[in-house]
C-alpha cells in the first residue's frame, strides 16, 4: 500500500475516534482507541448474530421448499 493511501486510511479510522494521533515534530504517531474498538466490536457482533438469524429462516424456508416439491 502507498503511503498516501495508508494515511489516509489511518485519517478515516482518527475521524470515527478508533486511532488517535499525536505529532512530534515531523513524526506522527497513532494509538488505538480501546473503548471506541470496543464499540466497534459490539455492533459488529450484534449485526453478525443479527445476519446469522437470518441466514438461518432462509435455509429453512429453503429446505421446507425442497420439501414441498418432493411432494
Amino acid at each position: 500500500m502507498a503511503l498516501p493511501s495508508f494515511t489516509q486510511h489511518l485519517s478515516m479510522l482518527e475521524k470515527f475516534g478508533l486511532v488517535k494521533s499525536k505529532k512530534y515534530g515531523r513524526v506522527r504517531t497513532y494509538q488505538l482507541a480501546p473503548k471506541r474498538l470496543q464499540e466497534a466490536e459490539d455492533w459488529i457482533l450484534h449485526r453478525r448474530k443479527l445476519w446469522d438469524r437470518r441466514l438461518d429462516q432462509l435455509d429453512a424456508y429453503v429446505l421446507e421448499m425442497k420439501e414441498n416439491d418432493n411432494e
